[in-house]
């Protein structure tokens, strides 16, 4: 149990009597951290979590943004991280599935996964053996049930050798009428559960998410990791939808951390309503199992449909149809209490607020001093930097890891994996844009500017795409919380996130908290994970490759000296300190509306190109664009707008925020230069076989040696 004592005390004060075991089981699980979120909710609350094109901002199972007149999406991010780092295979499937699952939740097809990884060095076997898993647990649930995963990103950093972390993001679409929530408002109607049948797997497993791992952990916790199945998810989605096609359903809630007593309470809660479960009515697929272990089960695959008695027949007609088991175990009730009956008899009784919103906790907070000291280093050559930072398993191709999903089954994706984000299409006229971000050396440096660069970086990336930032959602992992100074990171962390969302009017709509990533004293990098939703018309689509022998580059925005905590750093010289990149707001919004304005005013598409420059500075961001065009360029360094003289390896592999790089057709700069009030400089031409860099040359092969292959290598 991880109830504390003051917890205990105010539980049975409310009550006005001692707990029994079912009761105490039941509130352990709703009072963790995972569930609860009492560490996380008094600061996640200065998130921005409206806007003209929100619908529905935190609060159910996934968040929703209007795409067009008629269609909006389902957007969710959640984490599975503990389990991932008992059973890797497993533990990545289930996290799909949870994720899945809180899509079809609010009535939507999911259409997209996304993902966002973090290991151990590769030069580590442990590391290696979660990484080929867990990539081959996403794999092989997402493309079993029919969902692509278009977009991702990995990261190998020693912080997460003990602690992977795996963030996942899923979008679905649905029609604006046929929207659902997670309520259950109206008394008499029942709870059909279908789906799988209750196992022994998965229970503690918010518990187990809500403490710290430790050596063994992997032995120990086993039994908490939930069991996948994406065979009978394929068809809890069919049903599912089949259902909401055919029924007029009051309200639908996944079973996912917590189980019954989590998706039950939070149900009724959200209404104000009371409800009564029948343990003997629950299918269960172990024999002799307690009321403790039926409650607090997390076996995967299971809805809740609140339905009309009237349409049970017709509801369980589909589940036979589809073959999958449902049965009604309970009704909605007057009254705020959750009420556990076994043949007549009550097991639990308690308050519906009591289980579904326990109170908050003020925890202690204590600033961390940030490295603000000038990191000095000697370079080594061009030459040599820049092909052993493409060789950089966090900057190297992830082919191997994207080649493994099926990113084109739906056939909605119009750009796959492999650019700034991916593309789908959603009517003739319109498409989204999707994409995960997260750099953790930036936000332990500076959790402020790291959280604010993370947000600022995933919104570049789909305006390179061509469009226009709707939406945010997250995964923030960190540490301790009882930590005061993990804690203070977390704050620091939110108020930067916070800056960058609302000054884009890109919302924060849904997200997913996930503390506790230590073991035995080492901690993570924190990692706000960050996903973002952006819409356009399809014909501003731009991907990042050159594609003309004589277009001009453009660079939009200054270069400053920020080459501290930069994957340079990291890779070359292996270091970690310093001060992070600044979030320069002002900048980053004009120069962002710059390029939205331009492709949106480029009919004749004279802008053929389209890349921002993150990780890696200028000189990565080029060999990206000259490997993925397989032509080559010729940059001028002296044209580059600095705020100072800076060295050459200084200047190429800075990571400044707010920074595109722009194609555009020769005869066309001048009217584009005069449509453009941002800094900008023409910094080079597309041309001939080499990368050019002052004067430094990188032959096509050489780039294409350096970058690609890498983690084949390493997973041979």
């Amino acid at each position: 149990m991880t109830l504390t004592d003051s917890e205990m005390e105010y539980i049975e004060g409310i009550l006005g009597r001692k707990m029994n075991e079912l009761e105490e089981g039941m509130l352990d699980v709703m009072f963790s951290e995972h569930c609860s979120y009492k560490s996380s909710r008094p600061i996640l609350g200065t998130f921005p979590t409206e806007g003209e094109n929100i619908i529905l901002g935190p609060g159910d199972d996934a968040g929703l943004v209007s795409v067009t007149d008629k269609y909006a999406l389902a957007v969710g991010m959640e984490s599975h991280n503990h389990p991932s780092a008992i059973e890797p295979y497993g533990g990545a499937g289930t996290g799909i599935g949870g994720i899945l699952r809180d899509i079809i939740s609010m009535g939507a097809r999911p259409i997209a996964l996304l993902d966002s990884l973090r290991f151990g060095s590769l030069d580590d076997e442990k590391s290696k053996y979660l990484f080929e898993h867990v990539v081959e647990g996403i794999s092989d649930y997402g493309n079993r049930v029919g969902v692509p995963t278009v977009a991702g990103e990995v990261e190998f950093d020693d912080s997460f050798r003990t602690n992977p972390l795996v963030n996942v993001m899923c979008v679905g679409l649905v029609e604006k009428d046929k929207i659902v929530r997670g309520k259950a408002p109206y008394v008499g109607d029942v709870f059909l559960l279908m789906g799988g049948t209750t196992g022994r797997d998965g229970i503690h497993g918010v518990t187990f998410a809500s403490e710290e791992l430790t050596s063994d952990s992997e032995t120990e916790d086993r039994p908490a990791v939930q069991v996948a199945d994406p065979f009978t998810k394929k068809r809890v989605l069919e049903a599912s939808l089949e259902i909401l096609d055919e029924i007029n359903v009051s309200g639908v809630k996944d079973l996912g951390g917590g189980g019954l007593t989590c998706c039950i309470s939070e149900l009724v809660d959200e209404s104000n309503n009371g409800a009564r479960v029948d343990l003997r009515n629950i299918p269960l697929r172990e024999t002799g199992m307690t009321p403790y272990e039926i409650m607090l089960s997390e076996s995967q695959e299971r809805m809740v449909f609140v339905i009309n008695p009237k349409d049970v027949k017709k509801a369980q007609e589909i589940c036979d149809k589809h073959e999958i088991v449902s049965a009604v175990i309970g009704d909605v009730i007057d009254g705020n209490n959750m009420v556990i009956d076994d043949e007549g008899s009550s097991l639990a009784d308690l308050p519906t607020i009591l289980l579904a919103d326990p109170p908050s906790l003020n925890r202690e907070l204590k600033e961390i001093a940030e490295d603000t000291s000038k990191v000095e280093v000697e370079h080594p050559p061009v030459r040599q930097s820049l092909l052993e930072l493409l060789s950089s398993p966090n900057i190297a191709s992830k082919q191997w890891v994207y080649k493994q999903y099926d990113h084109e089954v739906q056939v909605r994706t119009v750009v796959k994996p492999g650019d700034d984000a991916a593309v789908l299409r959603i009517d003739d006229d319109t498409a989204i844009a999707l994409t995960t971000d997260a750099n953790t050396i930036h936000t332990k440096l500076s959790p402020f500017d790291g959280g604010a660069g993370c947000v600022a970086e995933a919104i570049r990336n789909v305006i390179s795409m061509g469009a226009t930032p709707y939406a945010v959602v997250d995964c923030l992992n960190f540490g301790n919380p009882e930590t005061p100074e993990i804690l203070w990171q977390f704050k620091r962390t939110i108020e930067g996130m916070s800056l960058v969302a609302e000054n884009f009017n890109a919302p924060v709509i849904s997200g997913n908290v996930s503390f506790y990533n230590e073991t035995e004293g080492i901690k993570i990098n924190p990692t706000p994970a960050v996903g973002v939703i952006g819409v356009e018309n399809i014909e501003n689509i731009r991907t990042m490759d050159f594609k003309n022998s004589g277009d001009k580059i453009l660079l939009i925005g200054t270069t400053y000296d920020e080459v501290t905590g930069s994957e340079y750093h990291r890779s070359i010289h292996n270091i970690e300190k310093g001060m992070a990149p600044r979030i320069r707001i002002e900048d980053e919004l004009a120069n962002g509306k710059t390029i939205l304005k331009l492709l949106d005013e480029d009919s004749s598409k004279n802008i053929t190109a389209v890349h921002d420059v993150s990780h890696g500075g200028l000189a990565v961001a080029l060999s990206e664009m000259v490997m993925k065009g397989n032509i080559g360029c010729e940059i001028d360094l002296d044209s580059i707008i600095t705020s100072e003289d800076l060295k050459e390896s200084d200047l190429i592999y800075s990571e400044s925020h707010g920074r595109y790089i722009i194609t555009v057709n020769a005869d066309a700069v001048d009217e584009i230069l005069n449509k453009i009030d941002v800094p900008v400089a023409i910094i080079g031409e597309v041309k001939g076989a080499v990368l050019k860099l002052g004067d430094n040359e990188f032959t096509i092969d050489e780039l294409n040696d350096s970058y690609h292959g890498v983690i084949e290598k390493y997973m041979a």
